[in-house]
């Protein structure tokens, strides 16, 4: 157990066991494996706590959230650490292009519903079917890909983006198109699960931070590059030619995975009861699985219609949204690095809490100065929130981070249809300045949810609750 952290400040993240913790005469030097021991030769040890009688450590203590032996930087038996980094480089190319595989269809529906002979309405499928695949397939695949190694799963999940793709650009109809979309839902549910948490196994714990911003980067970079790029390219060369450069940019990238990638073999085996008992026996995975449902519906209530709120509210001429639409996704990029080195509990209430008051205003301060303004500041706030909810649910459950991982990830993609839902009947049913206004609302449930069960506690109380690696 690593020690309580000093008031005032947040514990050390990631956290793992530190190996004064344990007493020297239970485990012999010469009987330390090379190899990351299996939990069912490892005995639970008493682990003396301040807060409390001793507790025993499961024999999950070898967790995901510490860098392996045999993975370790410059032991000599791992990647070295350009290595290290290079892999990571190699997992933030694969988020990038199943992100923009996911959002692709954004900038393509009408061409690709006038070829195919199907309504706009109908062509949006091709954005609703993935998310929402991608929502229920986050756990199924975290679970189904048992003992398997992680780079290969990672590898064919890849494959299968790169097969959907192609795929698609070879459509007779729209049937095709909408199963090799649902393809790229399992790819990009399960990709995300397993990969977010890889970062503590490729580069020195100090870099944790660094890693998971720069694998996260993909995110807010695919909307600022990736979707751009293929709406040129739908214009230039046909929405075919669109779909297959994504399908080219899914070879390319598992070439880089099979190069770069170390062997990554499972730390733990992961079964579904598992899931559920980490949502009633971990409150800080209970908390940051809430916190991701309220911030994400938030957000896509309010970012789903962002164009006809700067249009109604601010008073945006239609012909410079896009324009400012892409200064939006600069400033997340910008956000997403600026909060991945940082506290994910404070950086959460920061982002809720900034959030509540910037939806709020641009629903109802116009003028096209103001609107420039809050549409900036929205994504630099809201940049940092895939990196931090990622942060907070490896810091939660340092010894299930996969699991935890994959509650997340399944929770943010619902809540995408969710907010978008939300968002739609609130337009619908009101007005354009209803959605950032019920967004705000939402938002500043999230920031009372932070504050209550992750910032106001007494230091390290929510991650003594977490589980056996505590601060």
């Amino acid at each position: 157990m690593t020690s309580a952290a000093a008031p005032g400040n947040p514990a050390p993240f990631p956290e793992s066991v530190p190996s004064e913790s344990v007493p020297s005469q239970s485990v012999p030097s010469e009987s330390v494996p090379s190899q990351p021991v299996p939990s069912e030769s490892v005995p639970s040890q008493p682990v003396p706590s301040e807060s409390g009688p001793p507790e025993s450590v499961p024999s999950t203590v070898a967790s995901e959230s510490a860098v392996p032996p045999d993975a370790a930087p410059g032991s000599g038996r791992g990647p070295t650490p350009w290595k290290g980094w290079a892999a990571v480089c190699a997992v933030a190319l694969g988020i990038f292009g199943l992100i923009t595989s996911e959002l692709l269809p954004v900038g393509l529906l009408t061409p690709v519903g006038a070829d195919l002979g199907v309504s706009d309405g109908t062509a949006g499928l091709m954005v609703t079917v993935p998310g929402l695949v991608a929502g229920f397939c986050a756990p199924l695949v975290t679970v189904g890909a048992g003992r398997l190694d992680r780079r290969l799963v990672l590898c064919v999940l890849i494959a299968l983006m790169a097969a959907a793709n192609l795929a698609a650009a070879l459509a007779p109809n729209f049937a095709v198109v909408l199963a090799a979309r649902l393809l790229v839902g399992v790819s990009v549910g399960g990709f995300w699960a397993i990969a977010g948490g890889l970062a503590v196994r490729l580069v020195p714990e100090r870099h944790v931070g660094r890693a998971t911003a720069l694998v996260f980067g993909g995110v807010p970079t695919a909307s600022v590059l990736g979707v751009p790029a293929g709406t040129l390219l739908g214009e230039l060369g046909g929405w075919r030619t669109a779909f297959a450069a994504v399908g080219v940019l899914g070879l390319v990238t598992l070439a880089a995975l099979l190069l770069l990638l170390p062997p990554l073999p499972p730390t733990r085996h992961i079964r579904f009861p598992e899931l559920p008992a980490l949502l009633r026996e971990n409150p800080a995975v209970r908390a940051g699985v809430i916190v991701t449902f309220l911030v994400v519906t938030g957000q896509f209530a309010a970012y789903t219609f962002v164009r006809p709120i700067l249009q109604d509210v601010s008073g945006i001429d239609a012909e410079f949204v896009s324009t400012l639409l892409l200064g939006y996704g600069l400033a997340g990029v910008a956000g997403n690095f600026l909060a991945g080195a940082r506290d994910a509990y404070r950086t959460l209430l920061v982002v809720s809490a900034s959030l509540t008051v910037i939806l709020a205003l641009i629903a109802v301060v116009p003028g096209p100065v103001a609107g420039t303004t809050l549409l900036l500041a929205w994504g630099l706030v809201y940049g940092g929130v895939s990196v931090s909810l990622q942060s907070w649910m490896i810091k939660a459950a340092p010894t299930a981070a996969e699991a935890a991982s994959s509650l997340m990830v399944a929770v943010f993609n619902l809540a995408i249809a969710v907010g978008a839902l939300f968002g739609g009947l609130a337009v619908d049913g009101i007005s354009a300045p209803a959605a950032p206004l019920g967004a705000a609302a939402l938002m500043l449930v999230a920031a009372g949810t932070v504050w209550a069960t992750a910032v106001r506690r007494k230091p390290g109380a929510l991650d003594r609750a977490a589980g056996p690696c505590r601060g």
